[in-house]
Formats: C-alpha cells, structure tokens, sequence
C-alpha cells in the first residue's frame, strides 16, 4: 500500500486518457483548485451516486473557482458509457494500471463486509491552484459525500 498523501504535499502529477481517449494532466489545471476523486467501478450504485452528486453541483463548485475530475480503473469505453447513461458533466479518467490511485494512496488494503481485501479506496483531494494537496479524504461514503465538501469549503 502506498502512503497517504496529507495537506502540503505536492501532488503527483499524472496523464491519463479520458472517456473520449484525450489525455488530461493536472498541469491542465495549473491556476485552479481541482477535486479530483477516486472511486471503485464506474456503472455501479454508490460510483453513479457520486458521480451525479458532483454532476448537480458543478456549476457551484466551477463558478467557486474548482474543476472536478474522478478517476477509476475503468477503461475510456467504459467511462463513455457511464458518461453517457447517467448524463455525467464531470471530466472522467481512466487508470487501468492503477499508477496514478497508488500514487494518490487510493488504492491498497481496504475493509469490505468485514473481510480485507485489495481494490480502489474510495478518496478524493483537493489541490490548490500551486499543485499542493489543499485536503486529502480518505474512505469517503459515496452518498452525502459531495455535500459535506461543500460544506467545508464554505461553498
């Protein structure tokens, strides 16, 4: 299992491709706060949860001055669907490797139905406009979870 990343650290840089197959890289965003999220299979009740939770409030968190983008193992095809069936606003990242979630410490060890297993540890950071980790969220519920953010960055 990787480290944790904690607020200050430099967040690890990254390119990966989006539903479309486009590269995206955090540089992108350099000058903007990003939310950039973690989450276990796209097309599934918690994942579709929170993907539309970040969806309904994209403009709230865009016009504070924050893009948002999830990232997953899921292949770009994968993410097109998912995109596409539940009419996702959000930018979508494919990790299949896993080296971007291992970097960010979102994946390793996790507790599931009482059992320990290996797999995606649902996350999410905030970076700052300089490429620091402003907020680093570590086994976030998927239901209530966007919600709370905005609460604590007094959106």
């Amino acid at each position: 299992m990787s480290e944790r990343l904690q607020p200050g650290d430099p967040a690890p840089a990254f390119t990966l491709p989006d539903a479309d197959g486009a590269q995206h890289s955090l540089s992108d965003h350099k000058g903007r706060r990003v939310v950039l999220y973690f989450y276990p299979a796209a097309l599934t009740p918690g994942c579709t949860k929170q993907a539309c939770d970040f969806t309904d409030n994209l403009a709230l968190l865009a016009d504070a001055g924050y893009d948002v983008v999830g990232v997953s193992p899921d292949k770009p095809e994968k993410l097109a669907k998912f995109r596409e069936k539940e009419n996702l606003g959000i930018t979508l990242l494919s990790d299949p490797d896993k080296e971007v979630l291992t970097a960010y410490g979102a994946f390793g060890e996790k507790t599931m139905y009482g059992r320990t297993v290996t797999g995606v540890i649902r996350s999410t950071f905030v970076i700052g406009p300089d490429g620091t980790v402003e907020r680093a969220l570590y086994n976030v519920r998927a239901t209530g979870h966007v919600a709370k953010l905005i609460r604590d960055l007094s959106l």
